[in-house]
């Protein structure tokens, strides 16, 4: 397949849905001789923050000079943002060539059933990565833990970064029910790192404790907490310096493992880059923030981060939500920071209706002008005479407007979108 193929062929398993379950990626993995056991990982798992932390780490160990494999998701602008290798994407020749094997071995009977999207991409990721020799792979898990399909890796350490209300129809309708999905990842003789709090840190320490292995928890006075905060972080906002101090306890823990100069570690948590996330633009003198918040806590992050930031500074705000998530808890943590909000569908069969959204916010703040737009562009155009602008509520939001406003060009949007397969 060209490269262009391979796309059209991964989009085409999303028919399959999210089905949770490791047997399909152990079939596809040991038919592609089992590169996960030629590689090193780090696997990281939590509700928000997953993708930061493992930016963080990637980074300290880049600086530290490994060779460091990046697999998360969803990607923003292209599919191929969720292979990377010392942060530069995996090539389109090389996403083709191993999407070409594993429509083979899927064709040739491989597996017991249908494969998707993830499972599929999980275990190319593993090939290349074993390909490229990497010395070490930072691992995000996809949703939950213990049923992703990630979760066929034996890492060095397993982190968990915090437990909240999302993806409430298949990890379960309570914190401790989610934070034990996540607690999944949790597996003998691998440490534990996390950030969790109140009952659902409770669930991972009895969690840590069944397996016997040592629990690193990340709390308000912790020294690397202070670390990151005095090393200097590039992401902004106070959640961020979390995130990275999660990466620090990590990064303590491994270091008789994977040993990481003072130095290098500063310079990791100084030079990371995570697209999306509290990202600052500029179009001509208008400054445009985008941030893929997209569940409560991560708006609430986002407002506290608004505040410290911009103290005083009220922005427009360009607002798209998928209707699975906590829309109204979401909407009143950014309606008071705002001074005006443009609501617009996202690119997703899960995007909540605009009239739906516009609703939400007219009831949160009555006086808050609310006017509606059928398009990003169009959204883009309302606000063009605004001089702040804040674009958040979804990262499929955040990636399509990334590429309308740097001309990216990919189009592959469409490979985020998921469903719980049938009978699920």
């Amino acid at each position: 397949m060209t490269y262009s193929e391979a796309i059209f062929w991964l989009q085409g398993l999303g028919r399959f849905g999210l089905r949770p379950g490791l047997e399909t990626t152990r079939q596809l993995a040991a038919a592609a001789g089992d590169p996960q056991r030629r590689l090193r990982f780090v696997h990281v798992a939590g509700t928000n923050g997953k993708g930061s932390t493992c930016a963080f780490l990637e980074s300290v160990y880049r600086h530290a000079g490994r060779r460091v494999g990046l697999y998360t998701s969803p990607h923003l602008v292209t599919f191929r943002e969720r292979l990377q290798l010392d942060r530069a994407l995996i090539p389109e020749a090389d996403l083709a060539r191993l999407a070409t094997a594993a429509r083979g071995r899927i064709e040739a009977g491989t597996t017991d059933g249908p494969a998707t999207l993830f499972e599929v991409a999980t275990v190319m990721a593993l090939e290349w990565f074993a390909e490229q020799q990497a010395d070490l792979v930072i691992w995000e898990t996809g949703l939950g833990g213990r049923l992703d399909a990630t979760n066929i890796v034996t890492p060095l350490a397993s982190v968990i970064t915090n437990i909240g209300w999302d993806h409430m129809d298949v990890l379960g309708d309570s914190l401790a029910k989610i934070a034990a999905e996540k607690a999944g990842i949790i597996k003998p003789g691998v440490p534990v790192v996390t950030g969790a709090e109140g009952p659902a840190l409770e669930v991972i320490r009895a969690a840590a404790a069944r397996q016997r292995v040592p629990l690193r928890i990340v709390h308000e006075g912790d020294a690397d907490l202070a670390f990151a905060a005095q090393a200097g972080v590039s992401l902004a906002g106070r959640h961020q310096v979390r995130n990275a101090a999660l990466a620090v306890a990590t990064v303590r823990v491994l270091a008789d493992v994977l040993p990481v100069s003072e130095a290098a570690l500063g310079a990791g948590l100084r030079g990371t880059e995570w697209p999306g996330r509290f990202q600052l633009l500029r179009r001509g003198a208008q400054r445009l923030l985008l941030d893929g918040a997209h569940n409560a806590p991560g708006a609430a992050a986002l407002a506290a981060a608004l505040e410290r930031q911009f103290p005083g500074e009220r922005p427009a705000l360009i607002a798209g939500m998928l209707a699975d998530k906590q829309l109204v808890e979401m909407v009143r943590r950014l309606a008071g920071r705002v001074r005006r909000v443009v609501v617009v569908p996202v690119a997703s069969a899960r995007s909540a209706p605009i009239e739906t959204l516009a609703t939400e916010f007219r009831q949160a703040a009555p006086d808050l002008p609310v006017s509606l737009a059928a398009s990003v562009p169009e959204a883009l155009g309302q606000t063009a005479a605004e001089p702040f602008v804040l674009l958040t509520g979804s990262l499929y939001l955040v990636g399509e407007a990334l590429e309308r406003l740097t001309g990216g060009g990919a189009g592959e949007q469409a490979l985020n979108e998921w469903r719980p397969a049938a009978g699920r």
